[in-house]
């Protein structure tokens, strides 16, 4: 795989300021059902990274103490790891909002057969991925079968109340571009995946978030490979807009790995660009004792897939 960092430290960002932590977002570990090319974990069903109990104990203590509002879980596929299920018990219990970056299909696994069901009854946020409503580009994107699965996922969501506004269950889902451009205007993509999806399968859901793809791991990886890397790249910095800084994830978002350590958000953890100062790695347990408002966040080329053209961020468009 090509390594990225170094050509995307070669461009500057402007400076942002970390304010108070808002979310946690913790990747419980690489380990996936699925290899998508657009996957800037590189997760898949050979990666063995996965948290460890002892870590697992501390993220309710750290909610607690720090008074975090949200928990948001990711992967890989989160819900693989044996922990998943008492780690949201936990959370819930403390009032804390969860959420799980659900890729539909694990649904369909052996073992995970009640998953949606458990989801539910704690009142868990879903928020899927689907980066077509077409079955044709899903499938090319993350693999045969894949599009037929989600569907099936969703109407299970749907038959448990997810995705109805008087049901309180959120689900939400997430576009990303089949290749290197940005995402379409993500209100007008939002229609166009209500309609085509209720029309033909009775889907509902509550919105969707479009994503720029990260020019990090297999994506980016890929982008070397074809020589448009630096074109991409391009793109994404002649498309950013300032405004777009102050809605930014990292402000109010701490991104924690399956070791425990400590990134600004997702892509700076796939980059393996830890929260702070070179050379001074934070990690969970420090969060027991003190938030990290204040904190430097670090920046390089990439940052501008978050702030291009409408913005891009866990939460959708900015």
């Amino acid at each position: 795989m090509h390594d990225t960092l170094t050509l995307l430290q070669q461009v500057a960002f402007p400076a942002i300021d970390r304010l108070g932590t808002a979310t946690l977002q913790v990747n419980l570990g690489y380990r996936c059902n699925q290899s998508c090319l657009h996957c800037h974990v590189n997760a898949g069903p050979n990666r063995t990274e996965m948290m460890d109990e002892e870590l697992l104990a501390l993220i309710p203590q750290v909610l607690a103490a720090r008074k975090i509002g949200t928990l948001d879980l990711t992967g890989g596929a989160p819900e693989l790891h044996p922990g998943f299920r008492d780690l949201v018990r936990a959370a819930r219990a403390l009032g804390v909002h969860v959420i799980d970056r659900c890729n539909l299909t694990i649904l369909h696994e052996s073992g995970h057969e009640d998953l949606a069901d458990f989801l539910a009854a704690q009142q868990v946020e879903v928020i899927a991925s689907l980066p077509c409503y077409s079955a044709a580009n899903v499938d090319r994107q993350r693999g045969d079968g894949v599009f037929d699965k989600s569907i099936a996922s969703l109407q299970r969501l749907n038959a448990l109340g997810y995705g109805r506004p008087e049901s309180g269950l959120r689900l939400n889902l997430v576009y990303n571009p089949q290749g290197p451009s940005l995402p379409p205007d993500q209100q007008r993509l939002q229609a166009d995946y209500q309609r085509e999806l209720h029309a033909h399968f009775g889907i509902v859901f509550n919105a969707l978030y479009a994503l720029a793809n990260m020019p990090i791991q297999r994506f980016g990886s890929t982008l070397v490979s074809k020589g448009t890397f630096a074109d991409y790249l391009d793109l994404l910095q002649h498309s950013h807009l300032s405004a777009n800084l102050a809605g930014v994830m990292c402000r109010t978002l701490v991104s924690v790995d399956w070791q425990g350590w400590l990134y600004d958000c997702d892509f700076n953890q796939q980059l393996n660009l830890p929260l702070g100062t070179a050379g001074v790695r934070h990690h969970l347990r420090e969060l027991l004792q003190a938030d990290v408002a204040g904190v430097p966040i670090r920046v390089a080329g990439h940052c501008y897939g978050c702030t291009a053209g409408q913005g891009s961020s866990c939460g959708g468009a900015l």
